[in-house]
């Protein structure tokens, strides 16, 4: 498989509108109320992407805190309740607290007349220093040469996302690749959207990025997110993110996923957590 390790960065400056930042863009309707596409390219075996859901909901809460000071995306809480379909949905906000260091906004995502995730977004100022503590997975800060490009993977079929965002999985632990049920239910990846910067939408995105970490365990299917909660930590730089996601228990069809996002220069970007329910092996 190629790999883009190691060689210039020839995508879109800052500015530029690119596939993720068009497909995830919301109109202002009037009264708190947005409307957006969904597009295919954005979609895991037909429907929708967990992660991208939760980047609108945060672009709709964003856009409706206005005025407010400091209007970064600082945590997403959303509830799944049914998938929605490709086409138009109309994004429902309101703004449920102002002051002075954080704004929330109740988000509800429809189709048809039918609520298909509800969530809330808070916005505030994304921190600018470092960190003055961290505890990090230690990953290069880009794709190693022996990365796997998802895009040319079977998976890419199913995996549309593949399209609008450059995708590198670890082949190290990745044991599902190879008919293997004994590698732990962790992946690591590496990520950025195509002809465009990173940015904190992205970064929540990203979140949601890897296949299910229970392929290691030979549970394959359809995975669908039931709640995930993402938190914006600092603003990324330029480059690749880079992604770890861990499982803490299987219970059941119950699976938990962790992921924490850095960015090229080594800072916190996003965390996110999720239950989904998964296939038995």
């Amino acid at each position: 498989m190629s790999s883009l390790a190691g060689h210039g960065d020839a995508r879109a400056g800052h500015g530029s509108a690119g596939p993720f930042t068009t497909a995830s863009r919301v109109r202002p309707l009037g009264d708190g109320t947005f409307a957006a596409t969904l597009s295919s390219p954005w979609t895991i075996a037909g429907k929708p992407h967990g992660g991208f859901l939760v980047a609108l909901l945060a672009r709709a809460g964003v856009a409706s805190a206005g005025g407010a000071p400091a209007a970064d995306p600082l945590t997403v809480s959303a509830q799944f309740l049914r998938a929605p379909e490709l086409g138009p949905v109309l994004i429902r906000t309101e703004v449920r607290k102002s002051g002075r260091q954080t704004t929330v906004v109740g988000v509800q995502l429809e189709q048809r007349g039918q609520s298909c995730v509800e969530g809330v977004v808070t916005t505030g100022r994304l921190p600018r220093e470092r960190a003055a503590w961290s505890d990090l997975p230690n990953l290069p800060s880009e794709p190693p040469g022996n990365a796997l490009d998802l895009a040319a993977l079977p998976m890419a079929s199913v995996f549309r996302l593949t399209e609008g965002c450059d995708v590198r999985l670890d082949p190290n632990g990745a044991g599902f690749l190879h008919g293997q049920t004994n590698d732990p239910p962790r992946l690591r990846l590496w990520a950025r959207p195509r002809n465009e910067q990173v940015d904190p939408f992205f970064a929540l995105l990203v979140g949601d990025i890897s296949p299910p970490v229970t392929f290691n365990l030979g549970r394959f299917g359809w995975s669908p997110t039931v709640q995930m909660t993402g938190l914006l930590r600092s603003r990324p730089a330029p480059g690749w993110l880079r992604v770890q996601v861990d499982c803490k228990a299987v219970h059941g069809a119950w699976f938990d996923a962790d992921a924490t996002v850095v960015d090229a220069t080594g800072r916190l970007v996003c965390q996110s957590r999720q239950l989904a329910l998964s296939a038995k092996p």
